[in-house]
């Protein structure tokens, strides 16, 4: 694995997880109270012995570039990196004064650094999906089939096949079909596979007959450049695997372990809410393939008197007596106050603790303290960081909206409210 370099994919404008990519880009969004998306893919690298990592930015990516600088150091005798390679500008791609324009784009535009390390394999992954993979497995199927490129896929649904990239393949697992997001159930089916293929190779298809792209790719090194040498073609499942498995062995790499694509609102607050559960699909504490993030010097979270089932507490909060917390996520330096209640709620907690000058000051323009104030109820919720909820609030979607444009900022979307970070709501606020 020391051969292989990875390229994380710093995503687009991530418009579908708005509000919280308002201030951030998709990978630096918070994730299980005390991690970032961003954390997961680099964490499998480093599993597998990949530790030679470039993460592409571009949008909102201050927040992102703080963490990765203060996340992801490795000593000066193992030669490994996390480096960040943020959009720019250059003469030679780059006449028409343009940025990325898809994820091809994007690998295109840093060849020069990606290529010039001198690696045989090209790792390519996304930055914001939540999964756990063994990629020295993938780089097995890689090289004992003797393929050029290697997809990583996974069995899925017709429902939801539609918004994925389909593959088809032979025999030999060889690619020998791709279809970006098909619509229609004629496309479906022009794109679906034989579900004993699927039983014959170890995974149940449970019923499924489809076998969608991850967009996780594994190229050797000559044919990642010859694969983006054509300008013109922007985007890996779009334009770039339609064309080139016919020139190229293009081969699959069958995966069957949990896997989201984080994308929108509601896949965002149902996967964290999963991981609260005693069961939960992806397993946290894994003791062989650890999830990393930032060290963080804080105290034990402090609990007096509170009721908390099926939940995740992170580091430093304070939770005072008669709150209860039910299936939810409570991040970094939460203050949850004296009876409040919390159900089904994502919590991303604070970057800071407010000093006593702080909170006096606050106190005297009437601001709300950070965190949720005494009595609040919050249920079916996204509470982003630093926000301050008044006492007596409701922050409950009572009316059923599904997308909704509240005061103070505060959205509904898929049916989730969401609190914007540095929000204030003031005292007994309910969403209109």
């Amino acid at each position: 694995m020391k051969n292989v370099v990875a390229v994380v994919l710093g995503g687009g404008r991530g418009t579908r997880l708005l509000p919280l990519t308002g201030y951030r880009s998709k990978p630096a969004v918070p994730l299980a109270g005390k991690y970032r998306l961003i954390d997961i893919p680099i964490s499998n690298c480093i599993n597998a012995g990949v530790n030679h990592v470039y993460v592409l930015t571009q949008f909102l990516s201050v927040s992102l570039h703080q963490h990765i600088r203060g996340a992801y150091r490795f000593d000066a005798f193992s030669g490994g990196f996390v480096e960040i390679l943020a959009a720019q500008q250059t003469i030679e791609d780059d006449a028409n004064m343009d940025w990325y324009q898809g994820t091809a784009d994007a690998v295109r535009k840093n060849l020069l650094y990606i290529l010039d390390a001198g690696f045989d394999y090209v790792l390519i992954l996304s930055g914001d999906q939540l999964y756990r993979m063994d990629f020295e497995r993938m780089l097995d199927d890689h090289q004992r089939s003797n393929a050029d490129v290697t997809i990583a896929a996974k069995p899925v649904t017709r429902t939801e096949a539609s918004a994925l990239g389909l593959m088809q393949a032979d025999e030999s697992g060889r690619v020998t079909g791709f279809v970006e997001k098909p619509k229609t159930k004629e496309e479906q089916d022009r794109a679906a596979v034989d579900p004993a293929w699927i039983d014959a190779r170890g995974v149940d298809s449970q019923g499924r007959d489809c076998l969608a792209s991850m967009g996780i790719y594994l190229f050797n090194r000559q044919a990642l450049h010859d694969a983006l040498a054509d300008g013109s073609q922007s985007d890996f499942g779009k334009e770039i695997f339609p064309s080139v498995i016919s020139k190229q062995r293009v081969q699959l790499h069958l995966f069957d372990g949990y896997w989201e694509d984080i994308g929108t609102i509601r896949s965002f607050y149902e996967a964290n809410l999963q991981l609260a559960r005693p069961n939960a699909p992806f397993d946290l504490s894994s003791p062989v393939s650890p999830i990393y993030t930032r060290a963080r010097f804080l105290p034990p979270t402090r609990v007096d008197g509170a009721d908390i089932t099926g939940s995740l507490i992170a580091d430093g909060c304070v939770i005072e007596p008669g709150a209860k917390v039910e299936n939810s996520v409570v991040g970094l330096r939460c203050r949850i106050g004296r009876d409040v209640t919390i159900r089904n709620a994502v919590l991303m907690g604070a970057d800071f603790y407010e000093s006593e000058a702080r909170l006096d000051e606050n106190d005297a323009a009437g601001l709300p303290r950070m965190g949720i104030g005494p009595g609040a109820v919050i249920d079916g919720a996204i509470i982003d960081k630093n926000c301050r909820i008044g006492a007596g609030a409701r922050v409950v979607n009572d009316a059923g909206h599904q997308d909704h444009d509240a005061d103070h900022g505060c959205v509904v979307r898929d049916g989730v409210i969401v609190v914007p970070k540095n929000t204030a709501l003031p005292a007994n606020w309910r969403l209109d």
